[in-house]
């Protein structure tokens, strides 16, 4: 089993910064890419950030140049640095990732989600 644990999410004030955690745990043997989408009461859910294992980095146009997303590859954890919030961030922030299994099985796996609320 893999589980995927998010932590980090709150209340700001826009223009406050808030950091979101996510780490793996479970039967791994690696993980091709972690990232982060959202999704706003009404709307779809977007990608928002990811990362490969190479470290490569993919953002949403509307997070770039304030979101960073990093990772602790010894911790099998991924984070989220979010500058410069504005009340359209709000959403609930999901953590993804792609991870083999040591049956050599490639899945994506998903964290319950951590509310991340903006007030103007």
């Amino acid at each position: 089993q893999v589980q995927l644990v998010e932590s980090g999410g709150g209340l700001v004030q826009a223009g406050g910064s808030l950091r979101l955690s996510c780490s793996v745990s479970g039967s791994i043997f690696s993980i091709n890419a972690m990232g982060w989408c959202r999704q706003a009461p009404g709307n779809q859910r977007e990608l928002v950030a990811v990362m490969t294992s190479e470290g490569s980095t993919n953002y949403a146009d509307s997070v770039k140049g304030r979101f960073t997303i990093s990772s602790d590859n010894a911790k099998n954890t991924v984070y989220l640095q979010m500058n410069s919030l504005k009340p359209e961030d709000t959403a609930v922030y999901y953590c993804n990732a792609s991870i083999r299994t040591p049956e050599r099985l490639t899945s994506d796996y998903w964290g319950p989600g951590t509310q991340v609320t903006v007030s103007s």
